[in-house]
């Protein structure tokens, strides 16, 4: 499956950078996005990143495997923007902008080809760029930055959970699973809930009053 990853991003010719996000759904923790440059790929690293695929095709387990190859193999960098940002500009344009935070650090002065997972372009960004629709399961770029931006956002919400495990984020990674929201029933909003992504189940919770 790698293979034909790296075969996509090379028919560019050009210095692909691939970029995606992890957290645009939960209603807690903060939105990363993680940037990846293969600038060398050899048959070794190919065949060390042979279950490479869109992180949410693989396992946790599977996820961590590979998270160290890919983080000393490749150029990246990875950004958090935390929930104070998300519910002052919005979940889109927080997503947006941690990608361009992450793309603009590792981009260098050679012909390069920003590829953006999704349907949007990132916006203020002054190099080539385009989208690609599930370009998780289509670019080693893109795929490699899901896994990066994924396990990052768990292992931060493995710690968000360690201060208030009441929520179970370990296990829920903030999204508004059953028992979370009747978690949040019990014991309200921590400063790490985006209180914007609740507006609608407090509006039905005072309904029922």
């Amino acid at each position: 499956m790698s293979r034909e990853l790296f075969e996509f991003d090379n028919q560019f010719n050009k210095q692909i950078i691939g970029t995606d996000e992890a957290g645009r759904g939960p209603a807690a923790g903060g939105v990363f996005a993680a940037a990846v440059c293969f600038d060398k790929v050899s048959d070794g690293l190919i065949k060390d990143l042979e279950i490479l695929n869109d992180s949410k095709k693989l396992t946790a387990k599977k996820r961590e495997s590979i998270y160290d190859v890919i983080k000393n193999s490749t150029k990246n960098k990875i950004v958090c923007v935390e929930v104070e940002e998300i519910e002052r500009i919005n979940i889109l344009n927080s997503s947006l902008k941690a990608m361009k935070l992450a793309c603009e650090s590792i981009i260098g002065n050679i012909d390069s080809l920003t590829l953006v997972d999704g349907n949007k372009l990132i916006k203020n960004f002054n190099y080539p760029q385009q989208f690609l629709i599930k370009g998780d399961s289509k670019s080693a770029s893109i795929a490699a930055a899901s896994i990066l931006a994924k396990v990052s956002r768990d292992r931060y919400m493995q710690k968000l959970h360690e201060e208030f495990p009441m929520y179970n984020w370990a296990k829920n990674a903030g999204y508004l699973t059953k028992e979370h929201i009747e978690a949040i029933d019990k014991y309200g909003l921590c400063k790490y809930h985006r209180p914007s992504f609740l507006r609608k189940h407090f509006e039905k919770q005072l309904s029922l009053l």
